[in-house]
């Protein structure tokens, strides 16, 4: 700085040694003063001041104030010029307008005052602590972020109010503009410590911030921090236990700032679905997994497939693909609590839009289970000891349809070939075939990997509906022939009351048809009564192949016997009503 006055102090900082002179240092820092005061050597003096926070890009920059070299104070070097100044002693009864004066002019005109500079310089304290804890520069930092979100969010909300009271139609893009505008803000804290961030977030529930906007700011937080978990355990190298260790303690600190659980505090199910699987990657401790099923079980009709695929152990090719214990757990807890809902609305409740939401929830989670189970059954790792539970967990009212669990059911027998009679027998009970479409029977009946007995419930099921149908059609033949004659008779019109003999001769040709047809269809009836009869002897004489066989061929009569009644109809609707 000076290269023409020999040095006369050595100031060390950190492994580097800063050849300097005593006045320009004494006259601006109090300690570098008391110092020089206590050394017994007046001529050459070192002094050590490794401890100052900044180490020597500190120094140099406090040093180069001391000879009055113009220094720029920012946002990014301003905490660690204010520390330093605070630790040199560099205030106004050393010096005038001296270097902590400077720093806090700056800090109250240009960090306070904008959100985002509060963020940098909050960014830039967490390496000088404790140091900036001493200063109170976090403390102030952090009130002003929580003190500009809440006024950004309040002028956000009124100004909004007035765009929906002058402006009745919006595009997209600007809603999107105006709902994010609030929260640029939060995307700056993802740096932060979580020391830092929970002081942060306890000072912004304090000032009022909504819950919603708390929520954002969490999940923001959580998908930076926990990124380098997902990426090192979809890669080779692995994080060190030591690593491991501090990203546990961090994942369990960040479940711990989840708001309460409650219907009104919804968080998304995508966020804590990647929560939970980031909790079995590093075997998070118990409550907080349990917390993050519960929250899953509360909110599971709003779930989609993804959301509970959780991966289970992805080094060993031997074991399950998917963790389907966790899984179990979660539908366990949503069973329970639709239970004491309903206990809740018999007691207070009891309209029909309750018992429809109701409906509807179980239905959507129903879908869901199925749709997983599809998923689930096609690994030859998953045992039947895992599978079984999943299928008979849902009561069974629980699904209107039987085709998406009958799939999932099929899928698991083919892969699993070898799996016992018994529990073969066991997944199948569980499929009512009352509830099987017409396309799922046909396909069930002729499945091999069936038990006998569930095809021939399949087929007799088939078969009452087809006499069901018959005797529905019959009636309306009845009731279409009643209305038949209505109309001849208004259709004739005088010709009818001239001819009353023609008009009984047709009326009776008409009736002796429609008994013709009626005999038809009893004698239909009584042959598969017949053939039903048959079956069963069969079992009993033949061996399964061919018992099979006889099953399939009478299901396709009944097939056959639909498309000629079919055809029958078709052929009597044309003839009842010709035009």
């Amino acid at each position: 700085l000076i290269t023409d006055v020999p040095s006369d102090l050595a100031v060390d900082v950190g492994g580097r040694s800063f050849n300097l002179h005593k006045f320009p240092l004494a006259s601006q820092s109090g300690r570098i003063r008391k110092a020089l005061t206590q050394q017994k050597e007046p001529k050459v003096s070192r002094i050590d001041l490794s401890d100052i926070p900044g180490g020597a890009d500190a120094f140099e920059l406090a040093a180069k104030f001391c000879y009055g070299v113009s220094i720029e104070i920012t946002a990014s070097n301003v905490a660690m010029l204010k520390c330093a100044a605070t630790y040199l002693e560099m205030t106004e009864e050393i010096g005038k307008d001296n270097l902590d004066s400077r720093t806090e002019r700056y800090i109250n005109e240009v960090v306070v005052t904008n959100i985002q500079n509060s963020i940098t310089v909050l960014r830039q304290c967490e390496s000088l602590l404790p140091a900036t804890d001493e200063v109170k520069l976090i403390s102030r930092c952090i009130t002003s972020i929580a003190s500009k979100a809440c006024k950004e969010e309040l002028s956000s909300g009124l100004s909004k109010l007035e765009r929906n009271s002058s402006i009745k139609k919006m595009n997209e893009k600007q809603l999107t503009v105006s709902t994010n505008k609030s929260e640029w803000w939060a995307k700056g804290l993802t740096g932060l410590s979580i020391s830092i961030f929970q002081r942060l977030l306890s000072t912004l529930k304090s000032k009022g911030l909504k819950q919603d906007t708390i929520n954002k700011i969490i999940m923001h937080y959580a998908h930076n921090s926990l990124f380098s978990i997902r990426t090192s355990f979809s890669s080779k190298d692995r994080l060190s236990e030591a690593e491991l260790q501090k990203q546990k303690n961090l994942f369990e600190a960040i479940v711990g700032l989840l708001p309460a659980a409650s219907k009104t505090n919804i968080i998304p199910l995508g966020f804590l679905s990647g929560l939970l699987k980031t909790c079995l990657t590093v075997d998070a401790t118990s409550p907080s997994r349990m917390q993050l099923e519960k929250r899953m079980g509360m909110q599971l009709h709003h779930a989609v497939l993804d959301d509970i695929l959780i991966p289970a152990n992805l080094d060993n090719n031997k074991l399950p693909r998917f963790n389907t214990d966790v899984v179990q757990r979660i539908f366990t807890i949503f069973l329970n609590l639709n239970e004491e809902g309903k206990e809740n609305n018999r007691l207070y409740d009891e309209s029909d839009s309750i018992m429809d939401l109701e409906h509807s929830t179980m239905t959507k989670v129903s879908r869901l289970m199925d749709d997983y189970l599809t998923e689930v059954a096609g690994d030859p790792n998953l045992s039947s000891s895992k599978f079984l539970p999943l299928v008979e967990l849902l009561p069974s009212h629980a699904r209107t349809l039987h085709d998406g669990l009958y799939r999932a059911i099929d899928i698991f027998l083919k892969v699993h070939h070898s799996i016992k009679e018994s529990e073969r027998c066991r997944l199948c009970k569980i499929i009512d075939c009352k509830k099987l479409s017409r396309e799922a029977s046909t396909h069930a009946a002729q499945n091999e990997r069936l038990p006998m007995q569930m095809a021939i419930q399949i087929l007799h099921h088939e078969q009452m509906r087809l006499r069901k149908s018959i005797e529905e059609d019959r009636d309306s033949c009845i009731g279409s022939g009643h209305f038949e004659r209505l109309h001849i008779s208004n259709i004739t019109g005088t010709s009818a009351v001239n001819s009353p003999r023609d008009s009984y001769a047709s009326v009776r040709r008409e009736n002796r048809e429609l008994k013709l047809e009626l005999s038809r269809m009893r004698a239909r009836i009584s042959e598969l009564e017949r053939d039903h009869i048959s079956m069963k002897n069969a079992l009993v004489r033949q061996n399964p192949e061919n018992v099979f066989a006889s099953l399939t061929k009478k299901f396709s009569k009944l097939n056959s016997l639909f498309r000629a009644k079919g055809r029958q109809d078709d052929r009597t609707s044309r003839k009842l009503f010709p035009f």
